[in-house]
């Protein structure tokens, strides 16, 4: 049924609460349709009154551009924080930390809370009787820049509270990692990297600007208020919660430096697998009357410090680009660069996604570039500086690096199309094919690929169903047995299971999980070849690009006619039953970190045996979170979302006793 309301109060309050269930909680409560329609209702109230409430959700699309920024002078001054760069300093902090707390014996026992420090800019709010009345940046730490209409743009941004007092709290604008990919496939101008994206919009004088930039900002301090309704941190990232400000997704309490140096190892551990930028942890004594008697020096407070992380991002000169080819025949750039340092990891190539990117980026042979390394993973170009240096251009090649043969451009992406005689890439989809998570045919390697190729003119997976033990004895290094237990092997799989078929032949971003997914909901193969978009995005995790992935391969003629000869060849893909009873039926699980006795894929094969779904990522859909030892951002996400975590152990006595 279809709410009314009598006054715009109503409806703003509606709005404000149901928006705020979408973008911060992750748990819409109404249809997009219904909060259009009710934003449309809004707009001709407020058009007919001429009257627009200060928390209108009409204000976060931006108003006419600024003629410049006015001053702002902050209610409380915000400090900065000390830094350190070692455990050897943080334990030097944590010397002055207990000397200062013993001298005053009344003081509870000293805990310490860790965070993550965000790397974005600086944002100051105010709220006067519950609605927001500024925003303004860092600035000097007294004296900042008024922002008021950019901050009312981000959806993280309360535009009312309940709180109704005399309010300052501080945060971190950002733009997240996924936000930026997004911005750039289809911008004018690529934005470089996320923190500048993210300031540059916050300080940009069109606040439209702003909000086309999807910015997020966590909050975690309040500077000004009176009377607080909390004594430790603790008290006030709740508080914070309660007014509707999301808070970043880890907070944890330490009873001794120890406990802080783990956080602070597990928060670096996982900093690459986070979708917005961090460039350390920050440390604060938990208790406030000790941090009212530890103080502060002339620059920053005595009771907390940011512990930051080696540099992620560096520049370095763009000296040449070379054209790797893939199993899938796509040719992708790689770029090869000045030598640069990574906390003491030299660095000699990154990574290029397609022409596209280079031209987006504005790449050029000579010109130098920022380049972002995360963990262990082969860093990526995320723009060019601009120093004034033209360059050579960069072009596509014309041939195959492998084979000679034409390139052909499909959307972004070049490809050979040389299926056959491009060895390089048909041995590596041979290769593949067989492995143990795809058709699972035993005895069959990369150099057994090449040998087949080479000596028996295999060219496609199809062509393996043909061989003979007589064609294989001949070869090298297959004697009598080891052939016909290939032909066994080759003969066993071709009543495979739908998901490892899907998951051989090569589609795109798909995965074994994924490819669970699309056996799980299609069940055939013909339902999977001819799936919609509608379709395929109705299926939890799979996002757009993975569903264009799935309906482009089976677009492209060699790959239907590369199924159609596997389907000839005796290759009969079969439906996968899930139980339909079982402990957790109907329930999303998510495994993580190191369990005691079950690898992941045994834990998450035990959780479909038992009616479950077994997901990769945490959501407000997930019924349970399985952690093991080293369980690192899933397990904090649980955490803030409350969903409840259980043991190997607990997994196993749910399903014996469902």
């Amino acid at each position: 049924m279809e709410k009314h309301f009598p006054d715009m109060r109503s409806l703003v309050d509606y709005l404000n609460e149901t928006a705020h269930a979408y973008y911060v909680l992750d748990n819409p409560v109404i249809s997009d349709a219904e909060w259009d329609r009710l934003y449309d209702q809004l707009q001709r109230m407020e058009k007919e009154s001429g009257t627009v409430l200060p928390d209108s959700p009409s204000l976060r699309v931006g108003g006419e551009p600024l003629a410049a920024f006015r001053q702002h002078r902050h209610i409380t001054r915000l400090w900065s924080m000390d830094k350190v760069q070692s455990e050897e300093e943080l334990n030097a902090w944590f010397d002055r930390t207990e000397k200062l707390w013993g001298q005053d014996p009344s003081l509870p026992p000293l805990t310490y809370g860790v965070e993550y420090k965000l790397d974005g800019l600086s944002l100051n709010l105010t709220y006067d009787n519950g609605v927001l009345i500024e925003a303004a940046t860092r600035g000097n730490g007294e004296v900042g820049e008024a922002i008021l209409p950019q901050a009312r743009t981000i959806r993280d941004v309360p535009l009312s509270i309940p709180w109704k007092g005399l309010m300052e709290i501080k945060g971190e604008c950002i733009m997240r990692l996924s936000a930026l990919e997004k911005y750039n496939k289809t911008a004018d101008e690529p934005l470089k990297n996320a923190r500048n994206a993210a300031a540059g919009a916050l300080r940009n004088l069109d606040p439209a600007v702003t909000a086309s930039r999807n910015l997020s900002a966590y909050s975690y301090s309040v500077g000004t208020i009176s009377d607080p309704p909390y004594s430790d941190q603790a008290g006030l990232i709740r508080f914070i919660r309660e007014q509707g400000f999301p808070t970043a997704p880890f907070f944890q309490v330490a009873g001794s430096r120890d406990q802080v140096i783990g956080l602070i190892r597990q928060i670096e551990k996982d900093r690459p697998t986070l979708d917005f930028l961090i460039d350390g942890a920050v440390v604060k004594v938990m208790d406030y009357r000790t941090r009212d008697m530890m103080g502060f020096t002339d620059k920053f407070p005595r009771w907390e410090v940011a512990y930051k992380f080696a540099a992620e991002e560096n520049t370095a000169t763009l000296e040449k680009v070379t054209w790797e080819l893939g199993r899938t025949g796509k040719l992708t750039p790689l770029a090869h660069v000045s030598p640069v340092d990574f906390a003491g990891v030299t660095v000699k190539k990154a990574t290029l996604n397609n022409m596209g990117d280079i031209q987006r980026k504005g790449l050029t042979l000579g010109c130098t570039v920022w380049i972002r390394r995360s963990n262990d993973v082969i860093p990526e170009i995320t723009g060019r500086v601009e120093d004034g240096a033209e360059g050579t251009p960069i072009l596509p090649p014309e041939r195959c690096p492998a084979c000679g043969g034409p390139v052909t451009a499909r959307g972004a992406h070049l490809y050979c199309l040389n299926r056959e005689s491009c060895k390089p890439q048909a041995v590596a989809r041979l290769a593949h094919f067989a492995s143990r998570d795809a058709m699972d045919i035993t005895g069959f390697s990369e150099k057994t690929a090449e040998q087949l190729y080479d000596q028996l003119g295999v060219r496609d997976a199809a062509d393996l169903y043909h061989l003979t033990a007589g064609q294989l004895q001949a070869l090298d290094g297959f004697q009598d047995k080891r052939a016909q237990n290939l032909i066994d092997s080759l003969e066993g799989s071709k009543h495979c299971p739908l998901s490892k078929f899907l998951l051989a032949i090569g589609i795109p971003n798909i995965g074994r999980r994924t490819a669970r997914d699309l056996s799980a909901a299609f069940g055939t193969l013909d339902r999977v070849r001819t799936a919609t978009m509608e379709e395929l995005l109705a299926i939890d995790e799979v996002g757009e690009i993975v569903a264009q992935s799935v309906i482009d391969f089976f677009s492209f003629p060699e790959n239907q006619t590369m199924i159609d000869r596997l389907l000839g060849a005796g290759v009969t893909p079969q439906e996968e039953k899930r139980s339909a009873g079982g402990a957790f039926n109907g329930m999303t699980l998510v495994v993580t970190g190191t369990l005691p006795t079950f690898s992941r894929q045994e834990a998450e094969a035990f959780i479909r045996e038992n009616g479950g779904t077994a997901a990769g990522s945490v959501s407000r859909k997930t019924a349970y979170v399985v952690a093991g030892e080293n369980a690192g951002s899933k397990l904090t996400k649980a955490q803030a979302l409350g969903i409840p975590v259980i043991t190997e152990e607990e997994l196993i006595k749910m399903a014996q006793n469902g």
